[in-house]
C-alpha cells in the first residue's frame, strides 16, 4: 500500500492524463482532481474522482460505480474485475453511453 502523498501524486497524474485524452469532449475539472464528463445527446454525466481514504479512483457512470485500485506492476489505476486501466475503461463507458 502506498502512502497518502504517493496516492495523491499517482491519482493526480492519472486524472491529468485522462483529462488530456478527453480534451475534445465536454469535460469540467474541479478541485481535488474531480472530473465531470457531460453529454448533450444522449444527456448524461460521468463523475470521476480520487478517493484518498481508500486510495482508489471512483467513476460514477451508466448508473454504476466503478472503483479502480492502483496496480504497481502496471503503474496505473485498474478496475480489478476486468483489469481495464483508467483511460481504456472511460473510453469504453463513453462508447456504451453514446450507443444508448
Amino acid at each position: 500500500m502506498m502512502d497518502d502523498v504517493e496516492f495523491r501524486k499517482a491519482a493526480e497524474s492519472a486524472l491529468e492524463a485522462l483529462l488530456k485524452h478527453l480534451i475534445e469532449r465536454e469535460v469540467e475539472g474541479g478541485q481535488g482532481g474531480l472530473l465531470n464528463i457531460l453529454f448533450e445527446e444522449p444527456a448524461g454525466k460521468f463523475v470521476i474522482t480520487p478517493n484518498a481514504p481508500v486510495q482508489q479512483i471512483w467513476i460514477s457512470a451508466l448508473s454504476t460505480s466503478f472503483k479502480l485500485d492502483w496496480d504497481a506492476t502496471a503503474a496505473a489505476f485498474v478496475l480489478p474485475r476486468t483489469s481495464e486501466q483508467l483511460t481504456p475503461l472511460v473510453d469504453r463507458l463513453i462508447a456504451e453511453h453514446l450507443k444508448s
